[in-house]
């Protein structure tokens, strides 16, 4: 007989229902202890990791400030764009020019004089060499696979040394007007006299058609070098955008350049970029703030809900480190703007950072370098933060310690819940038999009773 026929046969007993809250009984203060353990545990696993993305954001806004060419960023303006656009990057310094381009580089473009009947007509055979500029030369051979014009175009193109000159096909009107013919046209890749480009042929009578030697087989255009004066004196160059005439500039030809005329080139500092990274420096340390005082948060009488890193040690350290390294004086900085609060930055009695644009404005007119000092000098607040936000983040260090060890505890709490439910199961096996044994028992007296007052009223009838 099974188990789940023969329960509460014999007592009428809802023998399952009664092992069921026994074992429930047992298990549940166990189950709810270990509950309240895994949510403490994981509300701090999301706190930390919460924590870690507020500081790992404000470490970001810190390695900008601590960058000390932050304080020597540029902006590079053109007096006339439509002759340069320029750009200014790392190494730039201030100041203003006036240039004039006297002439803007070309790349080679040849096209061939003879007029063919189209792509497939046969040019003839050789060998073609290029020599560009005083790179290494290359060299293809011509013959019945590739000798026509489309072919000599492709096998220029596909060469496996070629390095500067591409090869293209034209369609136009043929000398006289009457009908269409097709060029090869050949073009340097790159502009300058040191990518101009040769074509020496040893072949026949067609393939020689294409030998640049002799200057009637092309026309088009030479190559040259971009020319312009800077401050008066002359520089060349070999391509329109040029980035060594002035250090940390880029000088950016255009094609409608008119030839000679003056342009004004100023390179000034760039304040605004300066006090844009000053300022997501002030909104990420205020989302830390916002972020450390809402996890050691408590709720007390007014109800809600407690942070989830109340009376954490570590929390408490960050909070104490970041009020403490950002109001103190920088030992490394100049008297007149040696904190904050001297360039316009300041921090209220909740720990809410403000910028005082002015204040900042004035500062850096002042003394762009002592601003500079008071956050990226040897004791500036960027650097000491730095260090300190590194030092909490890095592995091995504290938040990832208590990550660690949190994560085990939540392991052990686990299994210990797999535990406390394998000795549950065992007790409910237990139970059950002893309830079926009892249940069995009872039908069996239950048995024997009906039989004895069956014999005792036939006994009593006779």
């Amino acid at each position: 007989m099974s188990i789940t026929s023969s329960l509460g046969v014999g007592s009428g007993m809802d023998i399952n229902g009664i092992v069921t809250q026994l074992v429930t009984a047992e298990g549940q203060p166990q189950f709810n202890a270990i509950t309240r353990q895994e949510t403490a545990a994981k509300a701090q696993v999301s706190g930390l990791g919460s924590l870690k993305s507020a500081l790992s954001t404000f470490q970001t806004a810190l390695q900008k400030l601590n960058d000390i060419n932050l304080f020597k960023t540029t902006k590079a303006v053109s007096g006339n764009e439509s002759i340069v656009k320029v750009t200014s990057g790392s190494g730039s310094t201030a100041g203003s020019h006036v240039m004039q381009v006297t002439q803007l580089a070309k790349a080679q473009n040849s096209i061939s004089a003879t007029e063919f009947t189209g792509a497939t007509e046969v040019v003839g055979s050789g060998t073609m060499t290029f020599s560009v500029g005083a790179k290494t030369p290359f060299s293809l051979t011509i013959d019945s696979t590739n000798n026509t014009l489309a072919g000599i175009r492709d096998a220029i193109n596909g060469a496996a040394g070629n390095n500067g000159v591409t090869a293209s096909i034209i369609n136009v009107d043929n000398s006289t007007n009457t009908g269409t013919i097709s060029k090869l046209v050949l073009t340097a890749k790159d502009t300058g006299l040191a990518n101009g480009f040769s074509v020496a042929v040893a072949g026949d009578a067609g393939l020689s058609r294409l030998d640049s030697s002799t200057p009637a087989n092309f026309s088009g255009v030479a190559a040259l070098d971009a020319k312009i004066l800077i401050d008066g004196q002359a520089a060349t160059r070999s391509s329109n955008v040029i980035t060594d005439v002035l250090q940390g500039v880029t000088l950016n030809l255009q094609s409608g350049a008119a030839l000679g005329t003056d342009v004004k080139v100023d390179i000034a500092l760039d304040n605004a970029a300066i006090k844009e990274t000053i300022s997501g420096f002030v909104t990420a340390y205020n989302a830390l703030n916002s972020t450390t005082a809402s996890l050691g948060k408590f709720a007390g009488a007014a109800g809600g809900s407690n942070g989830a890193l109340l009376g954490d040690s570590t929390l408490r350290s960050i909070r104490s480190d970041l009020r403490q390294n950002t109001s103190a004086p920088v030992s490394s900085a100049s008297n007149s703007f040696n904190t904050l609060k001297t360039i316009g930055i300041d921090i209220d009695k909740d720990g809410v950072m403000t910028l005082d644009s002015a204040k900042l404005d004035k500062a850096l007119a002042t003394n762009l370098s002592s601003v500079s000092d008071v956050f990226s000098s040897t004791d500036g607040v960027a650097t000491r933060l730095k260090a300190k936000v590194t030092q909490y983040l890095q592995t091995g260090g504290p938040l990832d310690t208590r990550q660690t060890s949190l994560n085990k505890q939540l392991k052990v709490l686990s299994d210990k819940r797999n535990t406390v439910q394998l000795h549950l199961d065992n007790v409910q096996k237990s139970l059950m038999k002893q309830y079926i044994a009892m249940d069995t028992a009872v039908g069996r007296l239950q048995s024997t009773g009906a039989f004895l007052t069956n014999q005792l009223a036939q006994f009593s009838n006779n």
